[in-house]
């Protein structure tokens, strides 16, 4: 047993190791006993199984939709919206086309709707964007953290302050600069030179996050003013430079705020629609949101198709899965990373 394991378990008398239960109400109901001197209340059992069926009932509404959705992608399609979460009927609705006739095609079998590469799109874009972001807002939350210097409240509020304006106060704006830019680097353009960047394209997409997040750096200067300001004085006596102190000492110590910041982005980027369908018209450059929508007008019935819902589920499948398998690898640092800025909070 290692020595962090050893001091969460003392011995209890006779050598026999009693686990610790933590103070406060989360530890009175998991060990049963209260401000009594640590006898067992009456109704501690009751309280117990109320919570159990608490959780249990919240669970069961939480993952109620996303297994109704894989039944779903599973049917054929009369038996899309029939609520049974064990299909009557299996149909697999992501590869294949059954016959010649078009209009039965699969999920990656659809004409004209290359969904491998709509999520190729996402998966770079996203990885990109959580990692230029990550770093950015790193370095700008370190200088807040360490430096002292005239002025530095007031930057750093005017900075929050960014966080007050909604999303749509500057859409327009934004895509007249990109769309400037398109200008600038087009056929006849005055930087014709450079690849074409702006409206079209899908630099707008990640390039943004190459200055930071006011909600990134924010969460990242509080991690970092937890950490003891004397290991950077030392880091300093052996002759570090700022870059290095932060290359050597922050980051490593910051690795949970690190990755929940990185899997917020990724997330955000996974599921953006609005920014892709404001920029981008070549269905070669779709991302996986966009493209979903894409098919939801051609396969929907609202959009003029035959209503082939059992695809339109598919698609959705493929678009949440990753985000869950994700976040169940991560998990343990998620929780930890938020654990961790509620402590310091």
């Amino acid at each position: 047993m290692s020595a962090g394991a050893q001091e969460n378990f003392p011995t209890g008398g006779a050598g026999v190791a009693s686990p610790r239960v933590a103070h406060g109400p989360l530890g009175r109901i998991l060990g049963g006993g209260g401000d009594d001197g640590g006898r067992r209340r009456p109704f501690g059992g009751i309280k117990n199984v109320f919570f159990l069926l608490l959780l249990t009932g919240i669970s069961i509404l939480a993952l109620y939709p996303f297994v109704w959705l894989i039944s779903a992608s599973l049917k054929p399609q009369g038996d899309v919206f029939d609520n049974r979460l064990i299909p009557q009927e299996w149909q697999w609705n992501y590869t294949g086309d059954p016959t010649p006739v078009p209009g039965d095609e699969k999920l990656f079998a659809l004409p004209d709707t290359p969904v491998l590469s709509w999520m190729f799109n996402s998966v770079w874009i996203g990885l990109l964007a959580a990692l230029l972001v990550a770093m950015s807002s790193a370095v700008v939350a370190f200088a807040f953290a360490y430096f002292r210097f005239p002025g530095r409240n007031a930057l750093f509020a005017l900075i929050l302050a960014t966080m007050m304006l909604p999303g749509a106060v500057t859409m327009i704006p934004v895509y007249l600069i990109w769309n400037e830019i398109s200008l600038l680097t087009g056929e006849t353009g005055r930087l014709a030179f450079l690849p074409d960047i702006g409206v079209n394209t899908q630099y707008p997409l990640w390039v943004p996050n190459l200055f930071g997040s006011a909600f990134y750096i924010f969460l990242m200067r509080q991690f970092f003013l937890g950490i003891p300001r004397d290991l950077f004085e030392a880091a300093r006596i052996d002759g570090d430079g700022y870059f290095s102190m932060f290359r050597r000492i922050a980051l490593p110590l910051a690795k949970p705020a690190l990755i929940v910041v990185f899997i917020f982005e990724l997330q955000a980027k996974w599921f953006d629609l609005m920014t892709p369908l404001i920029y981008l018209r070549d269905s070669a450059l779709y991302t996986l949101p966009l493209g979903l929508k894409t098919i939801l007008d051609a396969q929907g019935a609202g959009g003029g198709g035959e209503g082939r819902w059992e695809i339109i589920m598919a698609g959705t499948v493929v678009t949440v899965l990753p985000m869950v398998i994700l976040f169940a690898i991560f998990q343990r640092y998620f929780i930890e990373g938020i654990a961790t800025q509620g402590r310091k909070g």
